[in-house]
Parts: structure tokens; sequence; C-alpha cells
């Protein structure tokens, strides 16, 4: 049966009426059901500031983080040394091209450099002319970087190499799509046989047509005879302040305005054996001559490009203190017992002078001759990474305290042993604590520092991560309970000086660990919910903390803070108040401001929201602002106001004061006097 049109729409028009009421009825008192009521104690006789050096970042080699990642050289095992130092071995990931009628490449040991003697020697079979001819491209050896080299467009790479050779040479290298089909950009070498009788060292730039992700550089040649090849290096000449760090994601590490810098990790400094330890002595210098080393803890080979020179470079780049951790003597499997620790402690005291030195004394002089005759603000050293329960710790601890301490009175150390075993005879400046728990634990650890005794050593959080399955590879769930820990933090800064989540990166290529802060591959990259997350905390450090309470009935799941703090860029100060709600209520926030000296401006203040959808929503190299912080102005910014919190989401309000007031003015004295 039909019905008639006009019938039709006056039903469909009163079905749509009644939607809409209901929907009014069970949204509005969703709303409405909770109510909370923030307070915030803004006057200058309450405040507490915030340590310096409050929230910074830790980088382990981990996840392929800085080899093949965060450092910016594009050749896989460029000196051919990770196979070990038996010969021949494995030259993976190098292959070659042609077959075995024209071409043998093997390694051994004719490299020029004692530290790492492996070098690659390549037979050409086949020539130009004759009874057996090469291949129209040639044949040679390609190495395809870390899962595909990303080359752009116009761009310059520096490509250096060590040739030798009794012959002459007529060698073409080649930047080239992964088949090997597209020439991108490619250099000619042609020299007489007396050119390369002894190792010589080839430089040249390659600039590139066109652009293509998944790239590699390939060495061929059509001429017969013997070629040796060793450290075969190929880097963009546009780096991160031109000291080889890859831009983009160097540049993500300095948007959150971190104010130290931990490195260069946890386990990977231990090594599951000594023999694969991290040795800061081995990772200075020219880095062709650094012998590099199986990474064993994490699985694969680094060249140590990334050494100590690098991260020192790097923290003083991002404007971040540099925190070192030391390796003491011990792996995952061994221990160096007191008696015989010694040099250990002597090689901690000399990386220290290396770092710091005058270009006088042996180690400042080698940093001088890398570049960089001024010493570096090296203020932290962190002794070895929570071995607190090894046997030998405590006793090989006091050697390291002693000599450090001895040399360098100002230097802070950081103990692996927690709070209860530090006194007199056990000392630390401060104390290292790890949290990894799941989202509902980390929430409710934002009162963990809360009963902590004021007085005596302060922590320093240097590695704590939602984990489970509700982390997934970073979800926003995660986030939201990481940021209710530092919120905890923050209202403890008076007993905790230092605060870095980890892991801080991750190659999807090589994924070892999950969730972690930012997710690259060759050519892309994107922060997980939890980066964005540290964008809220980027103006802590150095801000002036005031007492806020929150009083609600019957929902445990907010909490908040409230700092003023003062943009360096345009010299205005906000008072910046957090609030997380963790629950899955809409909650109509009342705010009362009191005690503040300044008025709060009519325009120029911001209101910025971590929400989505769903608790495990994820970025992706897809969609990678599904899970980002949206900013807008607020319209009634004023000492009493509201505001309507989203479920599951993390809010903060930047009310902009006016600078005429004594906040802006206090603010500068306490920055001025912790100059």
């Amino acid at each position: 049966m039909a019905v008639p049109r006009g019938s039709l729409d006056q039903r469909l028009f009163r079905m749509l009426g009644l939607v809409c009421a209901l929907y009014q009825i069970f949204f509005v008192r969703s709303t409405a059901a909770q109510t909370a009521q923030l307070s915030v104690d803004a006057s200058p006789q309450n405040i507490q500031m915030i340590p310096e050096n409050m929230f910074g970042i830790f980088f382990e080699e981990i996840n392929h983080a800085g080899a093949g990642g965060l450092w910016a050289e594009l050749v896989n095992n460029r000196g051919f040394e990770a196979g070990g130092l038996n010969t021949p071995s494995n030259i993976d990931p190098w292959l070659i091209i042609g077959d075995e009628s024209n071409i043998i490449v093997a390694t051994d040991r004719s490299s020029c450099f004692p530290t790492n003697p492996i070098a690659l020697r390549m037979e050409v079979l086949c020539q130009s002319s004759g009874t057996n001819v090469c291949p129209p491209e040639g044949v040679g050896i390609y190495n395809p970087g870390f899962w595909g080299m990303n080359i752009e467009e116009a761009k310059v790479y520096k490509v250096s190499m060590y040739i030798r050779s009794s012959d002459s040479v007529d060698l073409t290298a080649s930047l080239t799509s992964s088949d090997g089909l597209r020439n991108l950009a490619s250099h000619t070498i042609i020299a007489d046989s007396e050119d390369f009788k002894e190792w010589t060292k080839v430089e040249f730039d390659l600039q590139s047509s066109e652009s293509y992700s998944n790239s590699r550089l390939q060495l061929t040649t059509s001429k017969s005879g013997i070629v040796w090849f060793d450290q075969v290096s190929l880097m963009p000449s546009d780096t991160y302040m031109g000291h080889g760090y890859r831009k983009d994601l160097a540049s993500m590490l300095a948007n959150l305005n971190p104010k130290f810098l931990k490195f260069p990790g946890g386990n990977y400094v231990m090594g599951n054996y000594l023999l694969n330890a991290f040795r800061w002595s081995e990772t200075v210098g020219p880095w062709e001559e650094r012998p590099g080393h199986f990474n064993d803890v994490w699985g694969y080979w680094t060249d140590d490009g990334l050494g100590l020179f690098e991260f020192l470079q790097l923290a003083e780049d991002i404007g971040a203190s540099p925190v070192w951790v030391v390796n003491d003597g011990a792996s995952q499997n061994e221990q160096i017992p007191p008696a015989t620790i010694a040099a250990f402690v002597k090689d901690v005291v000399d990386g220290i002078e290396f770092a710091r030195g005058d270009p006088g004394t042996s180690w400042g002089s080698v940093r001088a001759a890398m570049g960089h005759p001024e010493p570096f603000q090296l203020n932290y050293i962190s002794m070895g990474n929570q071995e607190c329960s090894m046997r030998y710790y405590k006793e090989n601890y006091r050697k390291f305290y002693s000599a450090i301490k001895a040399s360098y009175p100002d230097i802070k150390i950081i103990s692996s042993c927690d709070r209860s075993t530090i006194s007199p005879n056990e000392p630390a400046d401060l104390y290292d604590v790890h949290v990894y728990t799941s989202s509902g634990d980390m929430f409710y650890k934002s009162s963990m520092f809360d009963s902590t005794p004021r007085g005596g050593p302060k922590a320093i959080v240097s590695e704590y991560a939602v984990t489970g399955n509700d982390a997934g590879r970073g979800t926003l769930v995660a986030a939201l309970a990481e940021a209710a820990f530092l919120i905890g933090l923050e209202r403890n800064s008076d007993v905790v000086e230092m605060a870095s989540c980890a892991p801080l990166f991750v190659n999807d290529n090589d994924r070892r660990w999950s969730p972690d802060a930012i997710v690259f591959n060759s050519w892309q990259h994107y922060g997980c919910p939890n980066y964005w997350m540290l964008h809220f905390f980027k103006d802590s450090s150095g801000a002036a903390l005031h007492p806020s309470t929150i009083q609600v009935s019957n929902y445990n799941q907010l909490v908040a803070s409230s700092i003023t703090w003062q943009n360096s860029k345009d010299g205005n100060t906000y008072l910046k108040i957090k609030v997380l709600n963790f629950g899955n209520q809409v909650v109509d926030l009342s705010i009362s401001i009191t005690g503040l000296e300044n008025d709060i401006e009519t325009f120029g203040s911001v209101k910025t929201v971590l929400t989505s959808g769903s608790l495990r929503d994820e970025n992706s190299f897809q969609q990678p602002d599904k899970v980002v912080p949206v900013e807008s102005p607020i319209t009634n910014a004023r000492k009493q106001m509201s505001l309507v919190l989203d479920p599951y989401s993390l809010t903060s309000m930047d009310l902009l004061l006016d600078p005429s007031t004594k906040m802006h003015s206090l603010l500068e004295s306490n920055l001025h006097s912790s100059m």
C-alpha cells in the first residue's frame, strides 16, 4: 500500500523531532550529571618552582632508532665489519650486480684501518669487449640502505669511500631505483693504475634528478680486474644543524623543547655481554676509524657514527643538558668485580674529560680535533642501568662516585638504586626510577610520589611507559594515562627533578618494542599520541607551579595542574591549566582562580585538547594526524570560568596574562637566578 507524500513528510518530521528531543534529554542529562570545581591558588607566596630540567627525552639505540634512523648515514654496514672478523664473512645487506660467472666478492683483512680491518674485494671477470662481455649495465655491488634509501629530487648527497686497486679503474657510483632500472644520479671514477695503488679516499657529490623513497647506491664497472672498497658512505648534505642527524626526526625532538637528553640507552649501554657493550672511546674520532659493534641486546649492527661526540652535539643543538649513561663494568650476563674495576672507572673519567676537558688535555684535544674546541656542558652521569641488585654494583658504584667527584665535584651522579638505599655511605645526587605498567595503573600512579619524604636526593624518572594490550602501538588511552602520571610528577617536582619517556624512536621495519613516541621509515614519520601529549608539558620546566584542587563527587577520574610560564619567543606570560579526564563521562568544570595579581587578557588565550573517537585510536603513516592536539581560542577567559571536558581527554588552557603586573617580573627574576 502506498503512503501519501504529505503524510510521509509529516511522519518523518515528527520522528526527527522525537529523536532530537531524546538526544537533548540524554545528552544534556549526561553532561549535566557530572560537575566538578577546580580551584587554583595563584598567589605568589604559594608558588613552587619546577626544576629547570624537569622534562626531557631519553634516547636508546633500539628499534634502529639511530642506525638507519636519527643518524642520517644511508649505507648499511658501510665498513663491511658487520659479518665479524673471520673472513670471508657475510656482507649483508650488500648484494652483487651480475652473477658468479662475471664477478666474485669476498671480505678480507686488507683495510688500511687497524681498528676495523675488514675490506671488500671485488674481482670482475668480464670486460667491455672480447669473449666474456659484461652486461650492458656493468657488474658490481649495491647497498639498499636501511629498508631503502630515501632520495629526493634536486637534493645533494655526499659520497665518500676508500678504494685500492693495482689496475686502472673505470667505476660508476649511482643512485638508482630499488631494481636498478631508474638512474637518479651517477658519477664516474676513472683512474690510472698508479692512482689507487695505495688506499685512497674518494669524495664527490651526487644530485638526484628525481625522488624515489626506495633507492639504492650501486658501484658498477665493465672493466676486468680487482678493486677493494672500504668505508663506503652516503650522507645527505642537508642534515639537522649540519651535524649529521636526519632533519625531520631531529626537528621532532627539538619541537618538544626537551631540557635534557639522556643517552645512549639502557640495555644498549650494557650489552648482553661486555664484548658488545657501548664503549665510548671507540665511538669518537673520524667515523671511518670507528670499529662499530654488534648491538647484541636488540640484534643489529651499528657502525657507531652516532657516538659520544654526536650525542653531546645533539644535546647542545636542541638546547638540552646531556645525561650520559655510562657502562660501569656490567653487562646483562657479566659483572667486573671491585678488585679489577679500576680500568672501567678511569675510562669513565676519561670520557668526562673528552666532554669537558680543555683542548690541551689528552681527551679534550680529541674533541677539539673533531671541531668542538669548547667543552660540552656535561653535568649528569647516570651509573648503569637499574643494576642495583647485581652483586658488585654498590661497591663498584662507590669507586666510580669517588673518582668522578674528585675530578668533577659539580657533576650530579645518578644511582640505579632506589631512594631507601641512599645514605652518606651510599651517596647519590639523584636516583633513577623506571615505570612500565598498564594504563589503569599508570593513571593511579599520578600519586606515586605524594608520600615521598621531602629532603634528600631527588628522583629522575628516566623511563616510563604504558605497556600491555591497551598500549597497542601507541594508543590514546596510553597517552592519557601517561599524562596523568606527568601531572603527578609536576605536582611532586620538589622530590622529582627530571622525567623522560621510553622508548623514543622505532623504525617501523624493526619494531623490537611497542609503544614508542615517534615512528618512522626511510621517508616518513609521525608522532604517536604520547608524543603529542608531551607537547602539553614542554613549557613546564622552570615554570611556577600553583596549588590546585578538584572537588567532584563519585568520580575519581580527574587530575589537574596549574603553572605560570613565560614564552621566550614573544615574552608573553601565561597561566596554563591542564585537566585530564580519564573517565567516560562529560564533565562540566567550573574554574576559580584566586590570588592572581595579573589580569587575564580578553584576547590571546588558547585551549588545546587531545582526544579521539576511541580509546584504542592510534596514528599511522596513512593517518598521522588521527590523534593530535586541536587548538581553539578561548572567548570567555577570566578568573571565574567554565569548561566542558570531553570523556577521555587532556585539555590545556593557556590564559594570556597582562604583562604589566607582578607575575611576569617574578618569573623573570626566577629565570635569571637559575642561570
